[in-house]
């Protein structure tokens, strides 16, 4: 999947729903748009109808499987992608920004720090890989992430995915982190800015 690829789903759709919409993409799609590179074939997003009648989420899902079959694309979509793990993204919709707008269709793109922690609540490699590059290519800073990640902890329900969710960070500022910022890059001070804006204090024994 290929930025071309995307806008001509997102076209199609603008096309045959044409009603006023936001999208607001996630995951690999977001990650191609950003600078990633890793093959997928899957459109990830929320959706804000106008109105959301039941009649406008009916006439927009046929507008995405139709178009979905014309492009080869596969897509998962929300009216709220914030219920799709565990640890929640806040308040994504402030924080995404305008890529295209098609007709009355607005596409938008979670910013790299909001868009990441779906990756890092599901951690898996390929997730880690589309991260560091996306951080590289973005010069997202360390301190952004750590502050981001931490607030999405704090903000998040108690469950056993908080604890995971803790290492799973600690354990890519110590792994990926040099590898995106460099030989100099602290580890144990990113760590400490996640645990000083998570507020939390999570037994790990």
């Amino acid at each position: 999947m290929n930025p071309k690829e995307i806008e001509r789903f997102f076209k199609g759709i603008a096309k045959d729903f044409n009603e006023e919409a936001t999208v607001y993409l996630t995951g690999a799609a977001a990650g191609a748009l950003m600078g990633g590179v890793r093959p997928s074939m899957d459109v990830d997003f929320g959706v804000q109808l106008k109105s959301g009648k039941a009649q406008q989420w009916d006439r927009l899902a046929e507008a995405i499987e139709k178009n979905k079959r014309l492009t080869g694309l596969g897509s998962n979509y929300d009216e709220d992608i914030d219920r799709w793990g565990m640890i929640t993204l806040m308040d994504y919709q402030k924080h995404a920004k305008l890529f295209k707008q098609y007709g009355q269709l607005k596409v938008k793109v979670l910013e790299p720090a909001y868009w990441s922690i779906g990756k890092m609540t599901r951690y898996l490699q390929p997730d880690i890989a589309d991260m560091e590059m996306v951080f590289r290519k973005k010069k997202v800073p360390a301190a952004l992430l750590a502050e981001v990640w931490g607030r999405a902890l704090k903000s998040s329900p108690r469950s056993a995915s908080l604890l995971l969710f803790r290492r799973q960070v600690e354990d890519f500022f110590i792994h990926s982190g040099p590898k995106i910022w460099g030989k100099t890059f602290d580890p144990v001070k990113a760590i400490q800015t996640f645990h000083q804006s998570s507020g939390l204090k999570l037994k790990n024994e």
